[in-house]
């Protein structure tokens, strides 16, 4: 029987950047590319940071000293994983034998909609 989804210590390593077996491809492609797939990337993202998070609970000093540098590493990193975002989507497209340009089916067809829509409005 073919396993739908990786286990959590696959997942945790696919968070870290491992590439996961030939029989999960499929539960790749709708990760990277299917509903949600930007939620779920800025999740996974954060996950390699987590050990960083807890460690600045071990500093000295008060707990809203703590939480505030937590919140600032937390903000950064936020903001690296958004930003590179389609660099990292790309990367473990590839890894995982797939096209880097896959995108999500439904986002394809709206937009090829909307370039036919746009050259119907102003032809050449």
């Amino acid at each position: 029987m073919k396993r739908r989804r990786p286990t959590p210590w696959q997942w945790i390593g696919y968070a870290f950047g491992r590439r996961l077996p030939d029989s999960l491809r499929d539960w790749v492609r709708e990760d990277l590319t299917g509903r949600y797939a930007t939620a779920r990337h800025i999740v996974r993202g954060l996950v390699p940071f987590t050990p960083l998070f807890a460690a600045f609970l071990l500093f000295p000093g008060e707990l809203w000293l703590r939480g505030s540098m937590i919140l600032l590493a937390v903000l950064l990193a936020l903001f690296y994983t958004a930003a590179f975002l389609p660099m990292n989507r790309a990367h473990r497209l590839t890894a995982h034998g797939l096209p880097a340009d896959l995108e999500n089916p439904a986002r394809a067809r709206r937009r090829a909609d909307e370039r036919a829509r746009y050259a119907a409005r102003y032809p050449h």
